[in-house]
């Protein structure tokens, strides 16, 4: 996989938000988090207001350079960051004695709250300053104002790196700039004219300069190509000048890659320029870039029917893009021209593209399965990202291009951006597909999720806080009544019709449903199920699939189905889940991701870790342990619901999983230890198994 971002942006429309309203409203957020009771509620909105108001250029412009304004803002976050940690230890210890299900309204109300003043800190101030950074002391508002953009994408191919990282590339068009003719020349002597469109290459296009900056490594940690870019942009002194001027603007097309087709090489990373050896018949084309992800299949017999003139050195299949655009464009207009281009490829494709004849406007497609190009509609922004988390720094809201219906090609025009009227929609024929309101999503992470702190890959850090994430799952679900302990769900994860249900002995079935990691977790719920209701009741694990092809009966209202996924969005199971409810069978959701589909679909759903507990690396760690606690909970309530089995038995059980947690945090202690045995035993020993017994296996 590989990963684009585009920023297109305006002048802003809104102005610099006063210093004294951002202050006096992070003092009504410290005053309603220390009122009693406690308004968390009161705080967080008081504090996501701030947030809006510090987003995009005016948000850089009330902070750069205005360090009192700064130290204030910090100091009243640390203070509601001190009252949120003291709330979430006494929702740990429950020392308010809620149960079940308003610990969770009450988790949900904190979660809200962590987030505003995560994104206050981590995304509003840290992309200031960083800004600062490049743009140096004193720069005007439009040096601001470029940066910004500059910033905004370097944070997005930070994370869209996971996808893949052996080369990246920063496009940056600037126009409306002031410097002389005679003068540019002479700076471009050495810069422009490269073919191969290499690192420090820039290009003069129209009224447009076109400067790329490119990292190409096969070996190297999440970062590097991040810093390589920011270190060589920083150091370019005639951007420094276009920016400089009043009317400066900019616009961004960006690239992580992992190489398919091409070896790792500066001229292979992405984006290109449409340059050949020679035009045909010497006719000047309109000036395109161009970025890629997924593979254009036939690229080779593109090359040769057109007679593109490609360096030799250019082996990518994305070097077709800009040439055939820019071909295209010199008989009709930009927007036919790409849609045109993009027509001839065969493949799973998302494409970027932007052209020195429209600068403000960027052009997408996106046809096929397995790619994705999301339109996060920011502050007079529009922030085009492979996934969501590149785009929920800068906005919750993105528009989801679908390319599994024939494709779509969508025009962005930077003279609405951040709006829904700067989006024009197209099939691949050509024909009108209008962008409504009912077409805006709202993310369901934010930056905080998916922060990777100090740890060098989300794979460690996500096996570190495997404790923690278990630990919150069982958070105030186990209460002691007379001498034993008790699995406290609360109605909304064992609805009170489906308890009644169990008791009566009309669910006589239960089956737990997954898909992959989630289906082996169930296999530990249902194993631990049976054993605590004595066998009695006919429990089963099968997967989602298996279960809507060959284990539908029309009438399934004896049947209970535990349905676990980490996201809530699995087709496969939400559809089984859709199956099972229309044929009067319960559901219950184990989930990960609090207001994600299942919990719509579900009868009750019962959330690991904090609701909102992401997992970036592909193997599942922590979600996969907390969903066994999960289901083990779930189990214990199920089995005191129906009546069956012996109570000192669920107790014992609880009281293991309360102890599961240390136990946890001591295998990760001794990482000594254990790298010492992967490093004697792993080399040699090629073939392994896992064994256990019972819910062990």
């Amino acid at each position: 996989m590989c990963g684009i971002i585009g920023i297109v942006s305006r002048p802003p429309t809104r102005v610099t938000p006063d210093a004294a309203d951002l202050v006096t409203g992070l003092d009504r957020a410290v005053t309603a988090i220390s009122a009693v009771p406690t308004d968390v509620v009161g705080a967080a909105a008081q504090v996501r207001r701030v947030d809006e108001l510090l987003r995009g250029l005016p948000g850089v412009l009330a902070l750069a350079g205005h360090v009192d304004l700064v130290a204030a803002i910090t100091a009243r976050l640390d203070r509601l960051d001190a009252a949120a940690s003291d709330i979430e230890y006494r929702l740990d210890g429950n020392t308010d004695r809620f149960d079940a299900d308003a610990l969770e309204r009450a988790n949900a109300e904190l979660i809200d709250l962590k987030d505003a003043l995560w994104a206050i800190r981590h995304d509003r101030l840290r992309s200031a300053r960083e800004v600062e950074v490049l743009a140096g002391r004193d720069a005007p508002a439009s040096a601001l104002g470029g940066y910004l953009a500059v910033q905004q994408a370097f944070s997005a191919i930070d994370r869209l790196e996971v996808r893949g990282r052996d080369s990246a590339g920063l496009h940056v068009f600037v126009w409306g700039h002031d410097i002389e003719t005679d003068a540019l020349a002479t700076l471009l002597v050495e810069r422009g004219t490269d073919p191969l469109f290499q690192s420090g290459s820039v290009v003069q296009a129209d009224e447009c300069l076109s400067f790329v900056y490119k990292a190409a490594a096969e070996i190297g940690e999440l970062g590097d190509n991040t810093a390589a870019l920011r270190r060589a942009l920083s150091a370019d002194a005639l951007l420094r000048r276009a920016l400089q001027s009043p009317g400066a603007r900019v616009a961004i097309l960006g690239h992580t890659r992992w190489a398919s087709v091409g070896i790792i090489s500066e001229p292979n990373t992405h984006p290109l320029n449409s340059f050949e050896l020679e035009q045909p018949g010497g006719a000047q084309a309109p000036y395109v870039v161009a970025a890629l992800n997924g593979d254009v299949d036939n690229h080779a017999d593109l090359r040769v029917a057109h007679g593109l003139r490609i360096a030799s050195t250019i082996t990518t299949d994305a070097k077709v893009i800009p040439a055939l655009v820019a071909r295209h464009a010199m008989t009709t207009d930009l927007a036919e021209a790409f849609r045109r281009t993009v027509c001839e490829f065969e493949g799973s494709v998302a494409i970027g593209v932007a052209s020195a004849q429209a600068p403000s406007q960027l052009f997408l497609a996106l046809r096929g399965s397995g790619q994705g190009l999301y339109i996060g509609l920011a502050d007079d922004c529009y922030v085009v990202a492979s996934e969501p988390y590149g785009v929920v720094e800068e906005t919750s809201k993105y528009v989801r291009m679908d390319g599994e219906q024939g494709g779509e090609i969508v025009v962005l025009d930077g003279a609405d951006a951040g709006d829904l009227a700067g989006i024009v929609r197209l099939a691949y024929d050509g024909s009108a597909l209008p962008v409504t309101p009912v077409d805006v999503v709202t993310a369901e992470v934010t930056t905080r999720d998916i922060n990777r702190g100090e740890a060098p890959h989300f794979l460690l850090k996500e096996i570190s806080e495997a404790p923690l994430s278990f630990a919150k799952t069982l958070r105030g679900k186990i209460v002691e009544r007379d001498g034993l302990l008790h699995a406290d769900v609360g109605q909304r994860a064992l609805p009170v019709d489906v308890a009644d249900r169990l008791a009566a002995g009309t669910i006589t079935r239960v089956r737990v449903i997954g898909q992959g990691t989630a289906a082996v977790a169930g296999q530990s719920t249902a194993a631990i199920l049976d054993e605590l209701t004595d066998a009695r009741l006919d429990v089963d694990a099968i997967t989602a699939t298996e279960l809507s092809g060959f284990g539908m009966r029309l009438d399934m209202s004896d049947t209970l189905a535990i349905a676990v996924s980490q996201s809530g969005t699995t087709t496969d199971t939400n559809r089984t889940v859709d199956l099972l409810r229309s044929r009067g069978a319960a559901v219950i959701g184990i989930v990960t991701r609090r207001s994600s589909d299942r919990t719509d679909k579900a009868d009750g759903v019962l959330y690991t870790s904090d609701g909102r507990d992401v997992e970036m690396s592909v193997a599942s760690t922590k979600a996969f342990y907390a969903q066994v606690a999960a289901g083990a909970l779930l189990s214990c309530a199920i089995a005191e619901a129906t009546g069956i089995g012996d109570a000192r038995r669920r107790s014992d059980l609880l009281t293991s999983l309360r102890e599961l947690p240390d136990a946890m945090r001591e295998v990760l202690s001794r990482r000594d230890v254990i790298a010492d045995a992967a490093r004697r035993f792993a080399p040699p020993k090629r073939y392994w198994a896992v064994v256990g017994n019972g819910p062990n296996k």
